[in-house]
């Protein structure tokens, strides 16, 4: 009898954990979601064929394989290519912006240097 306790329980925390991390996922989908809402509400604050300085948040594969910088400006997602091999997160760069996507809620940039 104590052994069906036993697996009971290991089954009962089993389930706790998958409910634990479903939750925490469905919070930070929600909280994503909200974010790229606000950001269809206003107006980007970057403007084509200006540089700007910002720091590399992460780094992300293009469907080309491309390397490509994650930055912000003003909350504002930047996605920079042509990013030398020795820049790594944290560091700060410039970066020209070529155009807007899809809602305008994010950017397309090119490396130009580092301040």
């Amino acid at each position: 009898m104590d052994e069906l306790w036993f697996v009971a329980g290991g089954a009962g925390l089993v389930l706790a954990i998958v409910v634990i991390l479903w939750v925490g996922r469905s919070s930070e989908q929600a909280a994503s979601q909200q974010a790229h809402e606000a950001a269809q509400g206003r107006e980007p604050p970057v403007e084509v064929g200006d540089v700007y300085e910002f720091g590399v948040v992460e780094f992300t594969e293009h469907h080309s394989g491309a390397r490509i910088a994650v930055g912000k400006v003003e909350g504002f997602v930047l996605f920079t290519e042509d990013v030398p091999s020795d820049v790594s997160e944290g560091d700060v760069i410039n970066g020209k912006v070529l155009s807007f996507n899809e809602g305008r809620t994010s950017a397309d940039a090119t490396f130009v240097g580092r301040p």
